[in-house]
């Protein structure tokens, strides 16, 4: 299969900015300023690949369906992702990262924290489903490698930046760019309905 780099840099600008103003940003931030950064790092980029894999699979499968009827299904789902995301969908939920409220010990301790947290906070999120809706139109391996970057890109901002940038860059201003590009893609995606 081969690497299409436009498709895999298409992919990492969609997710990043789907990303951004998610609730896994946010958890990573709230883990990075009790747990050692690196080993969260570690357990949510673990969870992430799970989650993209998972995705891939899924957009795999819906190739295999009549090429309209993913297009179609994509422009819905990339449209709906990006109301979801005009709306706020109140990711910023305060969340410490940790069950009950308890600061993970050790290196183990906390990698598996991390991949719990945002394994568990993935499920069903918009950019699980942009990845099979990219993964079902433009090819598994690139779309695999474009999310998988976007979302380990993400968690480490958050962990190495995350004040500061939430300090200088309005979340609100990222989600709407977001929003933009998803609309962007499902108005893509039904002219390729309409083509045919």
């Amino acid at each position: 299969m081969p690497m299409d780099l436009t498709v895999v840099a298409t992919t990492f600008v969609v997710i990043f900015l789907a990303e951004l103003p998610d609730k896994s940003m946010f958890a990573s931030l709230a883990m990075g300023t009790r747990m050692r950064p690196i080993w969260v790092w570690c357990g949510t980029a673990a969870a992430f690949c799970v989650h993209v894999a998972i995705a891939v699979a899924a957009g795999g499968v819906f190739a295999l369906l009549p090429d309209r009827l993913v297009h179609t299904v994509a422009a819905l789902l990339f449209g709906l992702g990006a109301w979801w995301m005009l709306r706020g969908h109140g990711d910023e939920d305060d969340d410490d990262g940790a069950p009950g409220g308890r600061v993970a010990r050790g290196r183990w301790a906390t990698v598996g924290t991390a991949f719990t947290v945002v394994f568990v906070g993935e499920w069903g999120d918009i950019t699980q489903l942009a990845t099979a809706n990219l993964a079902a139109t433009q090819g598994l391996l690139p779309v695999a490698v474009g999310a998988a970057a976007a979302l380990m890109s993400v968690s480490a901002l958050a962990l190495t930046a995350g004040q500061a940038l939430a300090r200088r860059v309005s979340l609100a201003a990222v989600q709407r760019v977001g929003a933009l590009v998803m609309a962007a893609l499902a108005v893509w995606s039904l002219v390729e309905v309409i083509r045919g």
